[in-house]
């Protein structure tokens, strides 16, 4: 696979709410579009429309990707990261993971919690083909999560056994991904590979 300079094979951008996590996966996307007309991007998004404030918001996020990259196709997949990857991969496509953080959620939530008899379980299971899934990718991979260890601790169980898992989750990524990004008020900061 003949990746431009500015890609990686595998990056995993991290960063708080609005940090441009999304901005520079959006980026790496148009640029991967833009070197050739044989290539084609998919951005892979996991939020799931549980209120009427979440539908618009996704709604938005759809109406304004297509105008910053609009030859960037949307596929929505909650759950099954490591299967929607594999089915998606080639050598020409580059795959945008959009984003962990709400994956994290989808698979902790009670609603899915009352479809597993162990929910947790089930999710490490996701998380380790995941990373399988990532390692035999065909093609680049863009994975966008968010960095919450920075804050105060949660004063909840739930709340804190959430930010333990997508900070596990993150670190294992990290180690798996050729490059690392942290992304802050906008600016990029590599934590791991070449810029």
């Amino acid at each position: 696979m003949d990746l431009p300079s500015s890609h990686a094979r595998s990056e995993l951008i991290l960063g708080g709410q609005k940090s441009g996590k999304s901005g520079r996966a959006e980026t790496l996307a148009r640029d991967w579009l833009a070197a050739s007309a044989q290539r084609d991007a998919v951005l892979i998004a996991t939020g799931q429309a549980h209120d009427e404030e979440m539908a618009e918001r996704i709604a938005r996020h759809r109406r304004e990707r297509a105008l910053r990259v609009p030859g960037m196709a949307t596929v929505e997949e909650p759950l099954r990261l490591a299967s929607c990857i594999d089915g998606l991969a080639s050598p020409t496509t580059l795959l945008v993971v959009d984003c962990l953080t709400l994956w994290v959620v989808n698979w902790l939530m009670p609603a899915v919690a009352r479809d597993e008899a162990d929910p947790v379980a089930a999710f490490e299971a996701q998380a380790d083909a995941l990373i399988a899934a990532l390692g035999r990718c065909a093609g680049p991979a863009v994975l966008v999560s968010n960095e919450i260890g920075l804050g105060v601790i949660p004063m909840g169980r739930d709340v804190r056994a959430y930010v333990d898992t997508l900070g596990t989750l993150n670190q294992r990524l990290a180690r798996a991904c050729e490059r690392v990004t942290l992304m802050t008020a906008g600016l990029p900061l590599c934590l791991k590979g070449q810029t």
